[in-house]
């Protein structure tokens, strides 16, 4: 995007969100959103299937807990969402702050132990333990302000935020 597409594009977005952004300070409470999520469960094949707004997603095994590669894993599912929110909050922030990216792209990398998952060894951890998210930005905005571009990415990030500091989950039975 040009200097000048990149302006028009920040009035647009200010416009497209200053009656939501209105809304919400003047009722709090009809900010608070309930996402929900369901997977059919198909225990012969080992799998999962997500309904998504992109179509289904079937997940299944990672190779190192004896998948064989074709399914989705549910790991990088995490990570896909991890980079697909960073992304379009990155894309939102360099809006609003008039930064013109040339290129960008986010890349997450998780680690995680397939001892824990699998069982072989009860003090081994189950989950991720650690992620690192990469912005790799080509722009020619001065360092000051890509900083506080990757800074707001963060702050503004709702898987980003999620996993920095997780919500209590609970399990249950329907």
């Amino acid at each position: 995007m040009t200097a000048a597409a990149v302006a028009t594009a920040a009035a647009a977005l200010r416009e497209r969100q200053k009656p939501i952004k209105a809304g919400y300070r003047e009722d709090p409470a009809s900010a608070l959103v309930t996402s929900t999520a369901t997977a059919r469960v198909d225990q012969a094949g080992l799998t999962a299937t997500v309904p998504t707004w992109a179509g289904d997603v079937v997940a299944g095994l990672h190779p190192a807990a004896g998948g064989d590669g074709t399914q989705a894993c549910s790991g990088d599912i995490v990570l896909q969402a991890l980079v697909a929110c960073a992304g379009v909050t990155l894309s939102s922030v360099a809006t609003a702050l008039g930064v013109e990216l040339r290129s960008a792209n986010v890349t997450a990398h998780g680690t995680w132990d397939a001892r824990g998952t699998l069982g072989v060894d009860r003090d081994a951890p189950v989950g991720l333990t650690s992620v690192e998210l990469v912005l790799d930005l080509d722009t020619d905005a001065d360092q000051d302000k890509v900083e506080r571009l990757v800074e707001l990415t963060e702050r503004y990030c709702v898987v980003a935020r999620t996993l920095q500091d997780p919500p209590p989950l609970t399990v249950r039975q329907a």
